[in-house]
């Protein structure tokens, strides 16, 4: 797969999800994936302290710092590629973020369906 070809869940081009702080399997600020991602990073969501406190108990702490891996910790607000699986498990214990649908890979198709996905898109208020 070229991951410069990647599309979104809407069949159009990916959009980037954050590079402030970078995210992304390949670190390219984009929910690229691959033959080597076998968590499949591809779900942009904006991060929320329930989730962050709900991920932290299942074994992935990301609101802590790792200086070794340059990871600065996510807060509340953050974009973030996430794994779509973790994404799922957050949906079954209901309190999965909300997704970007246009910097989310349509790879994550082969794990949730579109309309759940859909159903937790990000949508700006006026």
């Amino acid at each position: 797969m070229d991951i410069e070809k990647e599309k979104n869940l809407l069949g159009g081009r990916l959009e980037s999800c954050s590079n402030n702080p970078l995210t992304g399997f390949h670190r390219t600020g984009k929910c690229q994936t691959g033959p080597q991602d076998h968590g499949c990073h591809a779900i942009c969501v904006i991060v929320t302290n329930e989730f962050l406190e709900f991920s932290k108990a299942s074994g992935n702490d990301l609101s802590t710092p790792a200086p070794q891996y340059s990871f600065p910790g996510l807060k509340e607000g953050d974009r973030w590629c996430l794994c779509a699986l973790r994404w799922k498990e957050a949906y079954d214990a209901g309190v999965a973020p909300v997704v970007i649908l246009t910097a989310t890979s349509e790879a994550a198709l082969q794990h949730i369906s579109r309309s759940v996905l859909e159903e937790f898109a990000f949508v700006l208020s006026d």
